[in-house]
């Protein structure tokens, strides 16, 4: 079925599942998930396939075993793409993102290097500055109070140093938009503008 954007009742169930996070709740409404969340989901997911990669929804339950906060269910629904985008519709609205959130240390050493490199660092920042004025925020899963070992304080790239992963993150307000095929627009053009990142990360770090 073709992406027609998420139905208005989405926006309203997650809105009652953030009021009542309970299985009471989740059962009398696995329906409208189904087919005003998911359901929309799959279909927008399908179309980015050709150009973005494979994608899979992430399941709506929480893990609560290591977690303080024993809310069965997930407040918003998020898929992961294979060419490293990523999608998250909630009350809130639209995320969109691409890059590499949370590094393991091999792929942290390299990406480090990459950046105090002259060449590839620079060619990051700029990158960077483009995203940011675009409209992305970029973050990571975690950053450094200070420097890595090693490196100066005052290093020209400490605020990239100081990540340890990398991400372009574009948060869109829920509004009519949202319920109408111009949704997979905004996708789109985030991910394509988020795909330089991609690329450099793809060449310095890897998968």
């Amino acid at each position: 079925m073709a992406f027609q954007g998420w139905p208005a009742e989405g926006i309203a169930f997650y809105r009652g599942l953030e009021a009542d996070n309970s299985k009471t709740y989740w059962q009398a409404n696995k329906h409208v998930y189904e087919r005003s969340v998911a359901g929309p989901m799959r279909d927008l997911l399908d179309e980015l396939e050709e150009e973005f990669g494979e994608a899979k929804i992430y399941r709506p339950y929480r893990d609560v075993r290591f977690s303080k906060d024993k809310s069965p269910y997930k407040t918003a629904c998020s898929a992961p793409l294979w060419g490293g985008g990523y999608v998250q519709y909630s009350a809130n609205g639209l995320g969109v993102g691409a890059g590499y959130y949370l590094l393991d240390p091999p792929q942290l050493d390299a990406f480090r290097s990459a950046i105090l490199d002259d060449a590839t660092g620079t060619t990051l920042e700029s990158i960077v500055h483009d995203v940011r004025a675009a409209g992305a925020a970029v973050r990571s899963h975690d950053t450094l109070k200070s420097a890595p070992r090693g490196v100066a304080k005052d290093h020209p790239r400490i605020e990239l140093l100081r990540h340890k992963g990398l991400v372009c993150w574009w948060e869109f307000e829920a509004g009519p938009w949202l319920s109408t095929p111009a949704a997979k627009d905004r996708v789109v053009e985030s991910l394509r503008l988020g795909q330089p990142l991609l690329d450099w990360l793809d060449d310095n770090v890897g998968r």
